[in-house]
């Protein structure tokens, strides 16, 4: 088309006599060619073709319920899959307990690994952190919703087969009743509920409506935050068979703790510093920069991981101290007494007690 004018132009100077001049007609061609990259570049941006293919319109509400129910029936039946597994495996053969308790922590560790994915791909697709989208954010959180209220079953029901551990300490005072055993669960993990009833009532919304589609690549980054959880769940079910003593254990509470701290504790201040890169802000200045709900959202999510994190380290410090402890005269009747009296471990994995060095796993 282009070269067609071209031609035609020098053809009609001809005819007429005029003078031939290749440059005039050589600026025509210019001209055409740019009225023509702007015509096409113009169509490509009312009609927004690339974003229509390359990604599904996960805000309409039916593709928002689609991918809400899929995650309502995901992380259930892969739960009640595992421990029907557990259980009718031949070489097996697990109790009801025990299959509960592993299965809920494989569920939470294939949670974390599809979270950090995600959240991977949606941070290492973003040039600009603040103004791209990727598809998978939204697609995401609407799939994890589920999780949060599946996993508050799964805890209470760790909590409820652990007082039923033969030999435990507390089986004698373990509640005979569902309605006693929820509220003693509920003052015990009252924090880790807290966190994943925030997490849907208000974090959900935040991520999904209010952000507008703005900070995907902070939202990637978050989602990062679940690399710590499987070394977590390991951690608690070495302790919940005692196998404290394993070489096993000693590295993945290293493990552990490296991975919560960075993943957990210095992802906030990350978050801050990428955005006064991107800003061209100091990084002092960036929380007097940013709207002051985003320091609240950041300072209440940080809060409970900073409390975690202080007792993973206690937990730590005593993990790789206690070989010392055991060379001392009469360590075995402290360790046998401590032992005695020591009440339920948690069953979101925490203890404040020197027993046992256990963790979150959220």
């Amino acid at each position: 088309m282009l070269d067609f004018d071209y031609v035609l132009c020098l053809l009609s100077r001809r005819r007429r006599g005029s003078p031939f001049k290749r440059g005039s007609c050589r600026r025509l061609f210019i001209h055409s060619h740019a009225s023509m990259c702007c015509v096409f570049q113009r169509r490509i941006s009312r009609t927004s073709l690339p974003a229509e293919l390359s990604a599904p319109q996960t805000d309409r509400p039916g593709t928002m319920l689609t991918i809400l129910a899929a995650g309502s029936m995901f992380f259930p039946g892969l739960f009640l899959l595992s421990k029907q597994c557990l259980k009718s495996i031949p070489a097996l053969r697990w109790s009801e307990g025990d299959a509960v308790i592993v299965s809920a922590r494989l569920v939470s560790s294939i949670q974390a690994v599809m979270a950090s994915s995600a959240g991977y791909i949606i941070a290492s697709s973003c040039e600009d952190i603040l103004e791209d989208q990727h598809w998978l954010t939204s697609a995401y959180i609407v799939f994890a919703v589920p999780y949060f209220m599946y996993d508050i079953y799964a805890m209470f029901m760790c909590y409820w087969y652990k007082l039923r551990v033969k030999g435990h300490e507390e089986a004698s005072a373990a509640p005979q009743n569902m309605s006693t055993a929820m509220s003693s669960y509920l003052r015990r993990e009252f924090l880790m509920v807290l966190h994943h009833v925030v997490m849907v009532t208000v974090c959900f919304p935040v991520s999904v409506f209010w952000r507008q589609g703005k900070g995907d690549y902070f939202q990637g980054v978050l989602f990062m935050a679940e690399l710590s959880t499987p070394s977590v769940c390991l951690g608690k079910i070495l302790i919940q068979y005692k196998q404290q003593h394993t070489l096993l254990h000693k590295v993945n509470g290293a493990l552990m703790l490296i991975t919560f701290f960075i993943c957990r504790v210095l992802l906030f201040p990350y978050l801050y510093y990428a955005y006064g890169r991107y800003a061209s802000i100091p990084f002092h200045m960036v929380p007097l920069s940013v709207p002051w709900h985003c320091n609240l959202g950041a300072a209440l999510l940080m809060a409970p991981q900073l409390y975690w994190f202080s007792l993973i380290f206690r937990g730590a410090v005593r993990l790789f101290t206690g070989s010392s402890r055991s060379r001392r005269p009469g360590a075995t009747k402290e360790r046998q007494a401590d032992a005695g009296d020591a009440p339920t471990p948690p069953a979101n994995g925490y203890s404040t007690r020197p027993s046992e060095p256990e963790t979150a796993a959220h």
